[in-house]
């Protein structure tokens, strides 16, 4: 009965925003709402509960959201974007563009969540596709499935991270592993899926000259864009900071002041901040641009993501109330008496947990703490156990999922659009994902 009311909560979603063409942060306020009451949470908890989702999502991803777009704001205003765009071009060729974009994504997303890595990369492929005059989906494809598969598969992302702790998993094992799982399916989920979506639905291959959520893009002279290193530099400093502070944490005593400095700079919040200072010097002053137009490209930059910031929000108060009403608890009493491979039990109670709850982070996280006590038992391998959950954790993605919708927005896509390329290639991510796992299994 409760996954029967996820489903008709769902439809109740694509409905209001398909048919009765509502504003998408309304029907998922509505949805929230009705599928509350249906879940049988308190009437007197339900407002606290969807106010709670709603901030929790927007809080936890206002300040590295919002400094994310302005940094790709800048970039992309100084002529950054620019010169990044044209290198690849020079170096990779139109007909290996898409390895330069799977690379890029590939060192973005060593240490920025996806929605991050979305919001630096965008306006960079963006500006490869129109120089090109190439369909900006063929390039989103292999941008979007690597930065997933980096969230899904690889520390410090939060949910390798911490499920590497619950499983009690060696984290340098689980880097190592994780990019070995990661490559298969980077290669699957980006050029191949990008060739067959492309005869299947070709609808989503359009060429797209200006996009309303980057606004509009300068023609620049490259002489006098900021050069290539610098314009790299400075859209990688967050990775730069957050990653190598990471790796650091782990070599010093914790509770020591060295320690809790590495935990500081590595924080995303603080690094977002650092980086956007160094923006501002690198894309901005040093480019000889006025005070007052940096202040017009940040205010330019969170204009554009303030709608977004609603939806995401939006998107997190639905999972809350799928979270506070027994979603998991549900799904966990389903697997309790079934008898089967570990591995393949973590991945589909994570699995059931994403499609149920829509956050990736949150079904890993509840998908761990479920099948943890198999690991003693069974003595399968914690490393890939990591692995599994987090293939798991990134199958399904659809309507309750923040990342759905940045997709859906950024890319340009309507909800029909973004249900038939994204929702399959996060399917495809799981299942290719999963494989690599099963099959590493057999040598271990």
């Amino acid at each position: 009965m409760p996954l029967l009311i996820v489903v008709l909560g769902v439809l109740l979603l694509i409905f209001l925003i398909t048919k009765l063409k509502l504003n998408t942060f309304v029907s998922l306020i509505i949805t929230s709402f009705v599928v509350a009451f249906a879940l049988g949470i308190p009437l007197d908890k339900v407002p606290t509960t969807i106010t709670e989702g709603l901030g929790n999502q927007s809080g936890s991803l206002a300040i590295v959201f919002g400094m994310g777009s302005m940094i790709g704001k800048l970039v992309s205003d100084a002529g950054g974007g620019h010169r990044i765009a044209h290198t690849l071009i020079e170096k990779f060729g139109r007909k290996r563009i898409q390895i330069a974009v799977i690379l890029a994504s590939f060192i973005i997303g060593l240490a920025l969540f996806f929605e991050v890595g979305l919001v630096v990369l965008l306006p960079i492929i963006f500006i490869i596709a129109r120089e090109l005059k190439m369909p900006l989906m063929s390039l989103a494809i292999p941008m979007a499935a690597t930065l997933n598969v980096m969230h899904g598969f690889i520390p410090p992302h939060p949910a390798p991270t911490a499920i590497s702790q619950v499983f009690g998993a060696n984290i340098g094992h689980v880097i190592l592993l994780g990019i070995v799982v990661a490559i298969p399916t980077v290669i699957v989920s980006g050029p191949v899926y990008n060739h067959f979506l492309r005869k299947l639905y070709p609808q989503v291959y359009k060429i797209q000259t200006e996009n309303p959520r980057l606004g509009k893009i300068e023609e620049f002279d490259l002489d006098k864009t900021p050069k290539f290193g610098i314009s790299v530099l400075t859209a990688m400093m967050p990775v730069i900071l957050i990653g190598i502070s990471t790796i650091l944490e782990f070599t010093v005593a914790k509770g020591s002041l060295a320690h809790d400095i590495f935990g500081l700079v590595g924080n995303p919040d603080f690094a977002m901040m650092v980086s956007l200072i160094f923006a501002i010097y690198t894309m901005g002053i040093k480019q000889n641009i006025s005070m007052k137009r940096i202040g017009q490209t940040v205010e330019n930059a969170i204009i554009q993501i303030a709608g977004m910031l609603f939806i995401i929000g939006g998107g997190g108060a639905f999972k809350q109330v799928l979270v506070s009403g027994g979603i998991s608890d549900y799904i966990s009493q389903m697997f309790a008496t079934i008898n089967m491979s570990p591995l393949l039990a973590a991945w589909l109670i994570t699995a059931l947990l994403r499609v149920s709850l829509g956050s990736s982070t949150v079904a890993a996280l509840t998908g761990a703490g479920l099948v943890a006590p198999m690991i003693a038992a069974s003595g399968v391998s914690p490393t890939l156990m990591v692995l599994s959950v987090g293939a798991g954790s990134i199958f399904g993605g659809h309507v309750n999922d923040a990342g759905f919708w940045m997709v859906k927005e950024y890319f340009n896509l309507s909800l029909k659009e973004t249900l038939t390329a994204w929702s399959p290639l996060t399917c495809v991510i799981g299942v290719v994902g999963l494989g690599a796992v099963m099959t590493l299994s057999v040598f271990m």
